[in-house]
């Protein structure tokens, strides 16, 4: 039986991990998560008496776009992917589809930059792919405000200190407060997460919020929004801090290019 070659994200992830992953583990920053009534009770309350009205709300639009999806990238309709949620519980995100099944010669999966539609990259743009996680707050697998949920399959990518930010329940997105509108990546993204882990509050929430407002109403960060999802988070490098797909350490492109040839080779 014909091996078929190992995906370069997954490949890359298991030689960064031997590498890194001991080292960071060690060196990394205990995490304490905050405890309150707040985050036990009242946070619950509120996703639900603001999410019940948004979704019942947001049902023509979500009917809209599933019409027209349908008609774009066909059947199935929803993209439907295992992430990780509030003390690595996981659960089932949906979303709508914007890319199609292209596969490369290995037949693996372009990458998402290839595979997306038009009507995708305007869907992305203006977030009406996320219209359907209000479902997601309502059953209770998320919150309003919260760490993003990534893929489970990232679960063992992650240091003992970044998987804290599975300590909350996961959120539509988890805004920094001080933002200069920058492009956050995945070390940045995950140290602000655990900052939150730390410090949530009524407060706080309040002001991510309005950072979220703020974003959904910026054409320029939702279009960097939309540019840098889909960058799966690899591993960590040599200096200890988290990458994704698109700024994959060059010894670590060398090394997969290095695999291939040896794939193709029949050497392993």
């Amino acid at each position: 039986m014909m091996r078929k070659v190992e995906d370069k994200g997954t490949y890359i992830a298991r030689i960064a991990s031997a590498d890194n992953l001991e080292k960071v583990n060690r060196t990394s920053k205990a995490v304490k998560p905050r405890k309150s009534i707040y985050l036990k009770y009242i946070k619950r309350i509120i996703d639900l008496v603001i999410t019940v009205p948004v979704f019942i709300v947001v049902l023509p639009i979500n009917s809209i776009v599933g019409v027209i999806t349908l008609f774009d990238v066909g059947v199935p309709v929803f993209f439907k992917q295992e992430r990780t949620g509030k003390d690595g519980k996981h659960f089932y995100l949906i979303k709508f589809r914007n890319m199609t099944f292209a596969e490369d010669d290995n037949g693996n999966l372009l990458p998402p930059s290839e595979r997306v539609t038009k009507f995708g990259t305007f869907v992305r743009k203006y977030s009406l792919d996320e219209l359907l996680n209000f479902w997601n707050i309502i059953k209770g697998d998320m919150s309003l405000i919260g760490p993003r949920p990534l893929p489970a399959i990232f679960d063992e990518r992650y240091s003992d200190r970044h998987r804290m930010r599975n300590a909350v329940r996961p959120g539509l997105e988890c805004p920094c407060i001080k933002t200069d509108n920058h492009m956050r990546f995945y070390q940045e993204q995950f140290e602000n997460d655990i900052w939150y882990v730390e410090n949530v509050s009524f407060i706080v929430d309040c002001k991510m919020f309005i950072s979220l407002v703020k974003m959904v109403f910026n054409s320029k960060e939702r279009g960097d929004h939309a540019k840098i999802k889909g960058g799966d988070f690899v591993g960590y490098n040599d200096e200890g801090e988290a990458f994704s797909m698109r700024r994959i350490p060059t010894k670590y492109e060398e090394l997969y290019l290095e695999y291939l040839a040896s794939f193709k080779n029949n050497k392993i």
